[in-house]
């Protein structure tokens, strides 16, 4: 591999990014004009499947769960690969051109809610579920929480990226952040022998955080065979959280809402109402 100068100027070679040079790029903005659509819930949603869609989703259908009828949803599927986050409707809900995004309007006026920490908070918040109002409580589940929000991109968009996505293997970016990546997932471990969930003996927005990301590791469900080449399975107690929170109702039926990849019958393409779980994943689409 020849040594690389950076020149004096940085600019931008369209070319560079890998797998996803096709969405990446220096500026901000709309590229195109397009409204957002609007459902009849009180939430709006656009997004999709990725761990941090994922976090939102499982949150709602947690709410819903508890019986928190307010926290009906429409979630409206955002192709990334196709650039739908740079339509000018999904910028004016999140100037940051990033999945998830929320607008609440159940009030008097719409409340835009981007990034998926700041969603969480604000549902745990509205609804009062899912984050202890107990200062010391409250305290670690929100630590974990943004320890997720800072840590995760170094497992995706530099382990991830480097080991699964880039153009070319690069031996010194891979060694760093596996490195890295395991070091977080000890520090996981660590907790998880102390306490059955991140913020203590209660699930919390944390590990809504948390799971998807850490979680969809330890399962092997992320880049590739990285599951292996990280031995994952040493991580017993990350092992057994991931487990019990697989194992949740709501959590399985957030995985599925705005997924367009994988397994036809765990495709949630949009979800309007809680039947579209039994009527409207992919495979029965097909079907019909």
């Amino acid at each position: 591999m020849n040594e690389y100068t950076p020149p004096k100027v940085w600019t931008w070679n369209k070319a560079n990014g890998g797998t996803f040079a096709s969405i990446n790029r220096p500026i901000a903005g709309p590229t195109h004009d397009k409204e957002l659509p609007v459902g009849k819930h009180p939430l709006q949603l656009y997004s999709l499947a990725t761990p941090n869609g994922v976090k939102v989703t499982i949150m709602l259908e947690e709410l819903l769960a508890r019986g928190h009828s307010g926290a009906e949803y429409d979630a409206w599927l955002i192709r990334i690969n196709d650039g739908d986050q740079f339509g000018s409707g999904f910028v004016e809900v999140n100037p940051n051109s990033k999945i998830p995004a929320l607008l609440d309007r159940s009030g008097p006026r719409p409340i835009r809610v981007f990034e998926s920490g700041s969603i969480l908070v604000y549902l745990a918040e509205k609804f009062g579920e899912f984050l202890p109002t107990e200062p010391a409580a409250r305290a670690e589940a929100l630590s974990w929480l943004f320890w997720q929000m800072g840590s995760a991109p170094y497992l995706g968009g530099g382990f991830g990226h480097f080991y699964a996505y880039a153009p070319m293997k690069i031996e010194y970016a891979i060694d760093r952040f596996a490195m890295e990546t395991k070091r977080q997932m000890d520090v996981l471990d660590r907790r998880l022998a102390e306490s059955e969930y991140l913020g203590g003996a209660d699930y919390t927005i944390a590990d809504m955080a948390v799971w998807p990301w850490y979680g969809g590791l330890a399962k092997g469900r992320m880049y590739n065979d990285s599951g292996e080449f990280l031995q994952v399975q040493e991580y017993e107690h990350v092992q057994r959280w991931a487990d019990a929170i697989d194992a949740r109702p709501a959590v399985k039926r957030g995985r599925m809402v705005n997924r367009a990849f994988g397994e036809p019958s765990m495709q949630l393409h949009e979800r309007h109402d809680a039947s579209d779980f039994d009527t409207k994943t992919q495979d029965k689409l097909a079907a019909e």
